[in-house]
């Protein structure tokens, strides 16, 4: 956490987040035409972003776009305000933001923990449920095989989908259909891709990235990932349950 603070620290850096918050997955060449300083300027300033996980990047085509990562401002509100604040609150800070034509939001965390665990932890039901904000998982794990999203206190799925690429332990892809309300149900198909790549011997990154979602998609779609990952953090590095609002809302 004391790479996220340093990196939050600087003007420039949260000017850069609040960037990417009001426009996500931006150029370099585009982020830099909004400050008086030279392009290299900005690029010191969006790697340092970048080492404390505060952006992710990814490649489309010729071109390295820039995307917000609300996981660790997630992590510092669990650990720091969380406990300050009234549960409700945390929705006062969700991280929303628009692209023109589909939307494609990306997530990224490190986890000491292997690669199998991370898999047991996304596919096994009750493991799921711990982190899932008691919401567990059901399916044959194979390619084109259908899956959906439980909870004992709910009649029928929450979310349902098809297993478009499964290749354990490293990377699975799934449509998305949201069940939980008509506000979701509306918004159709997503798509969501976990990839998990062992950075070290006792760690690794989990990127989840959501996409084929539409401009101006409900943010309840995606806005329960920073805490969904967070809790799969906790539960794997120090095998207890982290609460999140998510967790209460359905307790």
């Amino acid at each position: 956490m004391d790479e996220v603070f340093k990196a939050l620290a600087d003007p420039t850096r949260r000017g850069l987040l609040d960037e990417l918050f009001r426009e996500d997955g931006q150029t370099l060449s585009a982020l830099e035409e909004r400050y008086s300083m030279s392009r290299f300027g900005v690029m010191k300033h969006l790697k340092q972003l970048e080492e404390a996980g505060l952006v992710v990047t990814k490649r489309q085509g010729r071109e390295k776009l820039h995307y917000l990562n609300p996981v660790p401002i997630r992590l510092i509100h669990d650990r720091w305000v969380s406990k300050y604040a009234e549960p409700w609150a945390a929705g006062l800070s969700e991280l929303k933001t628009r692209l023109e034509g589909d939307m494609e939001k990306v997530f990224e965390i490190y986890i000491r923990t292997t690669p199998e665990r991370i898999w047991e932890a996304i596919t096994d039901p009750s493991l799921r449920r711990k982190y899932n904000f008691g919401v567990g998982v059901e399916s044959e794990w194979t390619t084109g095989s259908s899956y959906r999203s439980l909870h004992p206190k709910v009649d029928g799925p929450l979310v349902e989908g098809e297993n478009l690429e499964v290749d354990p332990p490293r990377r699975l892809v799934q449509t998305m259909i949201a069940m939980w309300g008509d506000d979701v149900k509306q918004e159709g198909t997503s798509r969501v891709t976990w990839e998990i790549e062992p950075i070290a011997e006792d760690s690794c990154r989990l990127t989840v990235t959501h996409d084929q979602l539409r401009e101006g998609a409900n943010d309840q779609l995606y806005g329960g990932w920073p805490m969904v990952l967070s809790g799969l953090k906790t539960l794997l590095e120090t095998g207890e349950e982290l609460t999140t609002p998510g967790s209460l809302m359905y307790a």
